[in-house]
């Protein structure tokens, strides 16, 4: 008897247990149920945002432009380079084959005709050295000149917008995509530099 007591009261404690804490878990989930939804926080983006540079000059007008008469003059260059070599090739077979035909009669003749293959050169290197250098100011001349005119645009941007800064994409490992306003910036320059082009 005093066995089946203790086996009683064993299994006594064991339910009221078992009670206790599933009650205990009910009152836990309804004051879950009763507790409000948590507003969802607002994401505050830091007060910077980013361009992408290489996009920004691949979709500008004005870089357009200016890669287009790069072209333009380096082609003339190739051309003209081209042309002088030719010229310079056929003199230089023209003396070959007076040489090869004995139509030198003089050492004179051949003296003359040797300062003009060399006044032939020294020209054309001297056209070629000035278009080199021509290319060269104009592409220093064309970068100054978008680099300007994209600064001056994001001063003027910016002065609606107050960002804290503007990056250049380039210059980060990573930054969220979210901040990038380089197409806004694409379209503000387009927009300004076809209403001056006009």
């Amino acid at each position: 008897m005093k066995k089946t007591l203790l086996k009683i009261s064993a299994l006594a404690l064991t339910l009221l247990m078992t009670f206790a804490t599933s009650c205990n878990d009910n009152k836990a989930d309804k004051a879950a149920d009763n507790k409000a939804p948590e507003a969802k926080e607002e994401v505050v983006l830091p007060n910077y945002r980013y361009v992408d540079s290489d996009s920004v000059l691949a979709a500008y007008n004005l870089a357009k432009d200016y890669n287009e008469e790069m072209l333009r003059m380096q082609t003339n260059f190739e051309n003209t380079a081209r042309q002088r070599e030719s010229a310079i090739q056929s003199e230089m077979n023209k003396m070959q084959q007076k040489m090869q035909n004995n139509g030198y009669l003089t050492e004179e003749s051949y003296r003359q005709d040797e300062q003009k293959l060399t006044k032939m050169q020294t020209n054309a290197q001297n056209e070629i050295a000035k278009l080199q250098n021509n290319i060269l100011n104009a592409q220093m001349e064309a970068q100054k000149t978008v680099n300007d005119s994209i600064s001056s645009f994001i001063k003027e941007y910016n002065k609606k917008y107050g960002y804290d800064a503007i990056l250049l994409k380039g210059a980060t490992l990573y930054i969220d995509p979210r901040l990038d306003i380089t197409d806004d910036v694409i379209k503000g320059l387009n927009a300004r530099y076809n209403k001056v082009k006009k």
